[in-house]
């Protein structure tokens, strides 16, 4: 494959490449499209993107650092297969933070930003009722994302960030989509509440059932918590 742009043609920067195939194998891998130990062989990726291997060396180089993947053997890269302690300590840190923004967003909350939180349910639910997995999952990282911001903690977000897409990746296990959105539903009229130790409240519990929902997913009914 040939390194020289066609004349006339813009030249994409290195850096560019890069972040265009890690967004696409993150999200392929969130989506389910690469599922636990696929293999990720560099010069297949290369091909499918129309790119060199540099770029999908460093995307996967990447993937591994945010957890995604794994290094089989030197040569062998396959996307990882989350253990039980993997999702427990996942939940541990989306616990400890999200109801503290939860308690935050409460107090901080504008009509504005509620007004936003609203209309992320009302896609949710929409989405819900069309049985879009991908849709959902992505409403519901947004709805999250927007309490973390109604917070006014930045951070709080700076924390999350390195986690958001393995968090991202396990809220796509839990298939449950009706109690999601009702979940959802509640800890929104809790922080319209101005109340944050309701919000607080509700925060928790949304995340230990997503938690319970997740690991049955993963793991089997008989490895729930």
């Amino acid at each position: 494959m040939s390194s020289v742009a066609p004349e006339g043609a813009k030249i994409e920067p290195l850096g560019a490449v890069r972040e265009r195939v890690l967004g696409a194998l993150r999200q392929d891998i969130i989506a389910g499209r690469l599922r636990p130990g696929d293999r990720l062989v560099e010069r297949e990726l290369a091909d499918r993107f129309g790119v060199s291997r540099v770029p999908v060396r460093e995307a996967i180089r990447a993937l591994v650092a945010e957890g995604f993947v794994h290094f089989e053997t030197p040569r062998r890269t396959v996307v990882r297969r989350l253990t039980p302690a993997d999702v427990a300590e996942l939940f541990e840190l989306r616990e400890a933070l999200e109801v503290y923004a939860a308690g935050l967003a409460a107090s901080r909350a504008t009509p504005e930003s509620l007004a936003e939180l609203s209309a992320l349910l009302d896609r949710a639910a929409e989405a819900t009722r069309a049985g879009d997995a991908e849709t959902i999952t992505d409403i519901n990282t947004r709805f999250h994302d927007r309490v973390l911001a109604m917070a006014g903690n930045s951070l709080l977000i700076s924390v999350m960030e390195p986690v958001d897409g393995r968090l991202r990746w396990l809220t796509r296990q839990n298939t449950e989509w009706p109690q999601l959105l009702t979940e959802h539903r509640e800890l929104y009229d809790a922080i319209a509440s101005g109340d944050p130790d309701r919000a607080r409240a509700h925060a928790l519990t949304h995340v230990r059932t997503n938690y319970r929902s997740t690991v049955r997913h993963l793991f089997g009914e008989d490895s729930a918590p």
